[in-house]
């Protein structure tokens, strides 16, 4: 992103200014990797300036806080009550990165961090055998579409032992004009253009690409008729969530307590899921914020083991090395399950069909509409508040049979006009329960648009 090497200096200069120690990468580096490092370097907080998949006119500054997952209430409000105190710039204290360095109060690191990070991203591998036995034969192209995830995500498949990775060149090198891209989104066909063009070049089995700030993973995979098949990140998610418990349960590493974390926008196959697996299941708001504040609260608690969560916007998180999706640990999760399959004579498109076999056909899919400006928030206001007090009897033909609004905390079952709470934070995101499936609206938390998500 442009100016981030900038900000990130900026914002260490303003905490040493007021005496608060600081550490700072020397370079770039994959978001779920400051999450990482919180929590390794035992700070209060963590910045990073990033406008993730965003289009390139976008930067941003994004806020972490001490278990190394992204800051909620109350923080977040705190934190904003801060910033709205100031009534002039020039009253921000600022030093200059000598008097900071000679002051210990900023601190460059690198290669240290990013020893520990991808340790701990290989220590999630279960099947050492598998990427063995197919090190020589599979195929991977990955683009880290001119983002930050180049240096660790093909540094891990290499340790690993995974000897075919092919890297779309053009889109290997940080660059926040992201001159090959209009939108540096693996959620968009148009970004795989050129990884797909490098694929059936060299007959890869399978092409990854993550998002600028690598903690998104999007995944096309070679069926048997040679043609290659998007995966949605439901459809990964899913895909790594039964792998990994088929093999857990198989090796004997199923902890009693095991627990998955969703969200209420993801595919329903995650409780078909769970149940197989003997998980406890929860379902949170939309955004991986939520996901990575369970795991706190599953250690505080003592009650649940974090295995694996999971969003349906392409972000996923095996362990609890990072409090974030991290699109690291899913290249290497979805890379060890390609080679296991493979020695099944597999391929992921057949695999995930088997998925479908086992736990039902399940699809989502996800409308959003750009509304810009003032007048745009206005229209989004308007869809909301009509939604909200005049709720539709049937959606695609189907009988609304509950409706949840998240605003009020409330569920209204239909049928009999039963209330019950929700028991999640306060959020203006309204869902409806069909016969056969459910719909889902909210407005974008980072961009002017307001979102529709359908489940059959």
């Amino acid at each position: 992103r442009k100016m981030s090497k900038e900000f990130a200096l900026d914002t260490a200069l303003i905490f040493a200014a007021n005496g608060i120690k600081a550490y700072i990468f020397e370079s770039l580096r994959p978001t779920p990797e400051l999450s990482f490092a919180v929590r390794e370097l035992k700070a209060t907080a963590g910045v990073v300036i990033t406008a993730s998949h965003n289009p390139p006119q976008y930067n941003g500054y994004k806020v972490y806080w001490t278990d190394g997952g992204q800051i909620v209430y109350p923080y977040d409000k705190l934190i904003i009550d801060e910033i709205n105190k100031i009534q002039d710039y020039s009253s921000i204290k600022k030093i200059g990165i000598k008097e900071a360095q000679d002051k210990g109060l900023v601190n460059f690191i690198g290669e240290e961090i990013d020893e520990k990070f991808i340790n701990a991203v290989k220590n999630t591998v279960i099947n050492f055998e598998a990427i063995k036995a197919t090190s020589k034969d599979l195929k991977i192209v990955y683009t880290p579409l001119n983002g930050t995830g180049y240096m660790l995500v093909t540094r891990v498949l290499k340790e690993l032992g995974f000897k075919n990775v092919y890297t779309v060149e053009e889109q290997s090198e940080p660059n926040g004009n992201f001159p090959t891209l209009k939108y540096p989104n693996p959620e968009d066909p148009d970004a795989f253009k050129l990884a797909l063009r490098l694929a059936k070049k060299v007959d890869a089995d399978i092409v990854l690409a993550t998002d600028p700030d690598a903690d998104r993973l999007g995944v096309y995979a070679k069926d048997t008729n040679g043609v290659y098949m998007a995966f949605t990140g439901n459809m990964s998610g899913l895909l790594i969530a039964e792998y990994e418990f088929s093999q857990r349960r198989e090796r004997g590493l199923m902890p009693e307590n095991g627990t998955m974390v969703t969200t209420i926008v993801s595919s329903d196959m995650a409780f078909d899921i769970a149940k197989e697996y003997g998980l406890e299941i929860k379902e949170v708001l939309t955004g991986f914020k939520y996901i990575g504040e369970q795991i706190k609260l599953f250690e505080k608690n003592g009650k649940n083991k974090f295995l694996f969560g999971f969003e349906e916007s392409y972000g996923c998180l095996v362990g609890e090395h990072s409090r974030d999706k991290d699109a690291v640990v899913a290249v290497t999760k979805l890379c060890e399950a390609a080679a296991y399959y493979k020695t099944k004579s597999l391929t992921l498109c057949e695999q995930m069909r088997n998925i479908y076999k086992k736990y039902g056909y399940y699809i989502e899919t996800l409308r959003s509409v750009t509304l810009s400006g003032a007048d745009g928030a206005k229209k989004i206001a308007n869809v909301m508040d009509r939604f909200r007090n005049v709720p539709p009897n049937k959606i695609g033909g189907q009988n609304v049979v509950a409706k949840r609004d998240y605003m009020t905390g409330v569920r209204t079952d239909i049928r009999t006009g039963k209330e019950e709470r929700i028991e999640l934070p306060k959020s203006n995101v309204l869902y409806y329960e069909l016969l056969n499936g459910w719909c889902c609206l909210r407005p974008s938390g980072t961009e002017p648009k307001i979102k529709f998500y359908f489940g059959i």
